[in-house]
């Protein structure tokens, strides 16, 4: 049986379709893969961070964005959705069409059972390759539980973590924090 060639789709090309399309798709090295709907935790998860963090940042020079911003990681050329997103300065985006970030500081990532490996691995190769990043946030939505890496200023990652309503997680780049009863407030378990 003959093997039929995957058409190569350029990031144009990926570009073109997703500002158009009904759902959404991360594209890596030619492919586009669609993206899996979100629950209510997960949404309710999303809402409280960027409502948390934009508080916060309120007075500061930063910006807090939903996932509905791309993302793209200009050393690997992976376009994804962060489901937050946080710049600090002027935002710097890909093209005048103003739906492609390049320069986070903070990225947020809410994991689904379908997701984790994904968000704790691949995904996360990827975004240690951005410059401007500081803070890469995991927040389960089936337990009380955030793990952020942060990045030193000798370039290496570590990890803190906290389980339960009371802990909290410290966004020193930039002087914020994200309180487990804050993000978890009114979703169910």
């Amino acid at each position: 049986m003959p093997i039929v060639p995957k058409h190569y789709i350029t990031p144009e090309e990926y570009l073109s379709r997703e500002r158009k399309a009904e759902f959404r798709s991360e594209y890596f090295r030619g492919e586009m893969f669609a993206m899996a709907g979100a629950s209510a935790n997960h949404n309710l998860i999303v809402g409280n961070c960027i409502q948390t963090l934009g508080q916060q940042l309120k007075k500061k020079p930063c910006r807090v964005f939903p996932s509905d911003l791309k993302l793209r990681i200009e050393s690997t050329g992976l376009y994804t959705y962060p489901d937050v997103s946080v710049v600090c300065g002027e935002p710097q985006l890909e093209s005048d069409a103003g739906d492609v970030l390049l320069n986070p500081v903070v990225l947020v990532e809410v994991l689904s059972e379908s997701t984790e490996a994904y968000d704790r691995g691949k995904k996360f190769e990827h975004y240690r390759t951005i410059p401007s990043l500081k803070h890469y946030v995991l927040i389960a939505q089936d337990r009380h539980s955030i793990d952020c890496f942060t990045r030193s200023a000798d370039g290496s990652w570590s990890l803190t973590s906290c389980q339960g309503l009371d802990g909290k997680i410290m966004l020193d780049g930039i002087d914020s924090a994200l309180v487990g009863a804050e993000v978890y407030d009114k979703v169910s378990l």
